[in-house]
């Protein structure tokens, strides 16, 4: 309750002028006003937490928007009292009262933690990741979620986390991240500042929550092969890891090995493809010796059908050499020319092309020349390959720029890779000619056999 103002008391001295009934009224409504004043102040405090109370009791019964018997009426007021209540949390100058925030969180419990749909056919989300949202499901109850994710948010950023503990503990949290399933991406987004928020307020929350995600993320990748929040936590995520001090500790080296290398294996990995290279990227740059952990591991996972994948893999890898140590290069050079050469000699015209614009980076052909004696034999018989036989004219044109700039580099070794290549080519087609030449001795002694032998007869006795 606000303080209380004392009615001014007349002073006890006595006067020396007479007192008149003009003075005692005058006296009497001083005392009345100022009584007034103290019971309307008291009113109005009892008045705003009335309301409050009644706005929470009134928005915590749900509508689910797809039940035809629900009033249209009553979902928009009920909207309405959830600006209302949203607009007292905004323009609150104090915290809510303890008292407020049990009812409050009951309330946001019963709007937020929802059974949700069961998801659509994950394949059209791979397919085509850029319509992710025209293949997800929108909740119908959003025109009062969204309000109910912005009451939630006011309340974190203008409460403090030691009276928020006993609201938003363990259980609150996992909710939290179970609802990072719903395929609805307006939904999600806002769940992500929300999480986010939590996890920077609640610093005796943070170990946990790091692991609640993990665990999502190896469920994810080892299990069910499904979830539609991956990359709004690795969004999270990335600002986790920016947050890190160097040198790394040993738990956030083993959460890379572990869980974001792997991240690479899903089909579903062009949905958050860009997240995940970001925090992949922000591990290399605080400490560069990790880029070939994280070079052998992509390469581990590489696809063998999923073109769109082999074109995102390409831009991470070039990404990486850009921030390794020099020191790596001669150690990664030939596994990783010798991948590159496997895509430019792809049928997939998108993905040939990809790898041939590789070469267009410094960084790259610095460390390609490090190891000619390695990389040039591979490479050469790539580009051979491409000009022969490649379908794409495109292709066998950036596959000539890309020959010039290597005979430019090294000529003589160059010269030398394409004799032996000549050569090796040359041998194979001798014992071609050899085989079948076998082959065709051994058709015809088999057909002379078999001309020869005379035939066989069998009787069957009735």
């Amino acid at each position: 309750m606000g303080a209380q103002k004392t009615t001014p008391q007349p002073s006890p001295k006595k006067r020396s002028t007479s007192i008149t009934l003009q003075h005692l009224f005058d006296l009497d409504s001083k005392s009345n006003l100022s009584g007034n004043n103290v019971t309307g102040k008291r009113t109005s405090f009892e008045l705003e937490n009335e309301e409050v109370l009644a706005l929470i009791s009134y928005t915590t019964f749900t509508y689910t928007f797809t039940d035809p018997l629900e009033s249209p009426s009553q979902q928009d007021l009920k909207r309405l009292k959830l600006i209302q209540l949203l607009s007292i949390v905004k323009t609150s100058k104090t915290p809510l009262h303890s008292q407020i925030l049990p009812p409050l969180f009951s309330m946001l419990s019963a709007n937020l933690f929802r059974p949700l749909p069961p998801p659509c056919t994950a394949s059209v989300v791979c397919v085509l990741p850029d319509d992710e949202d025209l293949a997800a499901t929108l909740t119908a109850a959003w025109p009062h979620l969204q309000i109910v994710y912005d009451i939630l948010l006011r309340v974190i950023m203008n409460t403090d986390a030691k009276a928020l503990k006993d609201s938003v503990d363990r259980c609150f949290i996992m909710n939290l991240l179970n609802l990072f399933q719903t395929e609805d991406p307006r939904e999600r987004e806002s769940l992500k500042n929300v999480f986010h928020r939590i996890y920077l307020k609640f610093t005796f929350y943070r170990s946990f929550m790091r692991k609640a995600m993990n665990d999502v993320f190896l469920d994810y990748i080892f299990e069910t092969d499904r979830h539609s929040g991956i990359g709004e936590l690795l969004e999270i995520w990335g600002s986790i890891i920016n947050g890190f001090t160097v040198p790394l500790k040993e738990e956030h080296k083993l959460f890379l090995m572990r869980v974001l290398i792997p991240l690479h294996k899903p089909k579903g990995v062009q949905v958050y493809h860009r997240q995940l290279a970001y925090c992949v990227s922000q591990f290399v740059q605080k400490e560069p010796g990790l880029g070939g952990v994280v070079v052998r591991g992509i390469l581990r996972y590489w696809p063998v059908t999923n073109c769109q994948k082999e074109v995102l893999l390409i831009g991470e890898l070039e990404e990486l050499v850009e921030n390794m140590e020099p020191e790596q290069y001669r150690m990664l050079a030939l596994p990783l020319c010798t991948q590159i050469t496997k895509c430019f000699n792809s049928w997939n015209s998108q993905v040939a092309e990809r790898a041939l614009y590789v070469w267009n980076n410094e960084q790259f052909v610095k460390m390609a020349s490090q190891v000619t004696e390695e990389v040039f034999p591979v490479i050469v018989e790539g580009m051979e390959r491409n000009l022969k036989w490649h379908w794409s004219k495109s292709v066998k044109q950036l596959t000539e720029n890309v020959k010039v700039m290597l005979e430019e580099m090294e000529p003589s070794f160059y010269n030398q890779c394409l004799l032996r290549l000549q050569s090796r080519e040359s041998v194979a087609r001798q014992e071609e000619k050899k085989r079948e030449e076998k082959w065709g001795k051994i058709e015809m002694a088999a057909a002379g056999k078999q001309f020869l032998q005379p035939p066989h007869y069998v009787c069957v006795s009735n």
